[in-house]
């Protein structure tokens, strides 16, 4: 049963709905979708090559989701960094 549930890729859809219900919350909470998008953009793209191999999908549907994920990681890191040196 529970092989199954991975080998379809299921298991990243439930992680993929979970990160859709962060986006929402955090939404109803007063983020702008910018700032949602560049927290929980690389997860997304990391779930999304995940599921990729998961399903056995060829290997450029793994690292083309997995390779997005980095460039996003970075624009919201770089962006944090500076709203933390601009407050002190």
């Amino acid at each position: 049963m529970m092989s199954g549930f991975f080998q379809s890729g299921h298991a990243a859809d439930l992680v993929l709905a979970v990160l859709a219900c962060e986006a929402l919350w955090l939404k109803s909470r007063g983020w702008a979708w910018g700032g949602i998008f560049a927290l929980l953009g690389p997860a997304v793209f990391l779930v999304l090559g995940v599921r990729a191999a998961l399903v056995g999908a060829a290997w450029y549907w793994v690292a083309l989701p997995l390779a997005l994920s980095l460039p996003l990681h970075l624009i919201d890191l770089r962006a944090r960094f500076a709203a933390r040196s601009g407050q002190e």
